[in-house]
């Protein structure tokens, strides 16, 4: 069974970092691209990251360029989200999804999602 499990959020001061991670299993973890997306309080879902199979290639949403960074860790199989001077508009559940090929395509070909874990950015 392909599962992915987001741990690693809480409540976080104005400023502050989280490092999010992404147990990935039931699939080949090397063989696919992997994605952040998150969705905030009263808004829709928004893409925030992207990886390709290797971890050579990222992308980023304008809104975090610069303070998140994603990476990849084939030997433990997981996905990380490390994200630096947090500000209130990150508060959001955020989620992890694979791809179903090795490079990142357009989010709404994400085929497999966790079951999320809440950032709060809060003073």
């Amino acid at each position: 069974e392909v599962q992915l499990v987001e741990s690693g959020g809480g409540l976080v001061q104005p400023g502050g970092s989280l490092r999010l991670s992404c147990a990935a299993s039931g699939f080949t973890f090397d063989d696919y691209a992997m994605s952040w997306v998150r969705l905030a309080p009263g808004k829709g879902l928004e893409w925030v990251s992207a990886i390709n199979w290797n971890g050579y290639t990222t992308d980023y949403a304008e809104s975090v360029k610069g303070h998140f960074t994603i990476s990849r860790d084939s030997a433990k199989n997981t996905l990380y989200l490390q994200m630096n001077s947090l500000k209130s508009e990150d508060t959001a559940v955020y989620y992890c999804a694979k791809f179903p090929v090795s490079q990142p395509v357009a989010s709404r070909y994400l085929e497999v999602w966790g079951q999320g874990t809440l950032v709060i950015v809060s003073s």
